[in-house]
């Protein structure tokens, strides 16, 4: 087997026993416990629950924004909690893209320079850098925004935008929080399906942690978690 084939082999995400408890005075909440999730490359997950089930604590733990009280994550083969908070960030940005269900963009910087970010942290060149955001731009329907501050922008095009950030540095997979939690049913629908034209030409997993069944639905798989497992 090549190199490039034995990486291609390597789920993406693999959760073993995955566990988060928090302590809240003298008690201690168990919020998820025994959870096992494999995610392998083109793959599209949704994972739904009701509100304060541990959907998001799921989706910080598989993207390594947090730790596991029990359990471990690799993401692509290393074990996130093992690594230092450097290493971390680094993994973090070679191997995933976020999308939240409020675009965090920088209000005082354009559409381009916003996707050009994860690049500039890379320390890629300036120039390069924001040449392949305006290409990724493009492939979301924004090549006309570029300039433009979010401030400026519809809500969909926000949200686009996010996106196009989430996939610059080409990861492997694009962890959306409540993607379209924000936006209207019209809008809604035109970014989901951004979400899904994008897996299907950049063989990017996705993980959708989403309340909206109907749209879930539309994913390879749904996964619900109940009683703090994933099931």
């Amino acid at each position: 087997m090549s190199e490039a084939a034995g990486r291609a082999a390597v789920p993406v995400i693999e959760a073993r026993g995955l566990g988060k408890s928090f302590q809240a005075g003298a008690n201690v909440v168990r919020v998820l416990e025994s959870i096992d999730f494999t995610l392998r490359r083109r793959e599209q997950v949704g994972i739904l629950g009701r509100s304060g089930s541990g959907k998001s604590t799921l989706l910080h733990l598989l993207g390594g924004l947090d730790l596991p009280t029990s359990g471990s994550v690799l993401l692509q083969g290393q074990d996130v909690a093992r690594a230092s908070d450097a290493e971390r960030g680094r993994l973090r940005n070679r191997a995933l893209g976020f999308v939240y269900q409020f675009h965090h963009l920088l209000q005082e910087f354009s559409a381009l320079d916003n996707v050009a970010m994860p690049l500039l942290i890379r320390r890629m060149v300036p120039q390069e850098a924001r040449a392949h955001a305006a290409d990724m731009l493009g492939k979301v329907g924004l090549a006309q925004r570029l300039q433009h501050r979010p401030g400026e922008l519809s809500g969909g095009e926000r949200q686009r935008t996010a996106i196009a950030r989430a996939l610059v540095t080409s990861p492997a997979c694009l962890l959306a929080d409540e993607p379209t939690g924000n936006l209207d049913r019209q809008t809604a629908e035109a970014v989901f399906e951004l979400m899904l034209q994008i897996n299907a030409e950049l063989g990017t997993a996705i993980v959708v942690v989403t309340h909206d069944e109907r749209l879930a639905q539309r994913l390879g798989q749904v996964r619900h978690i109940a009683d703090g497992r994933l099931i």
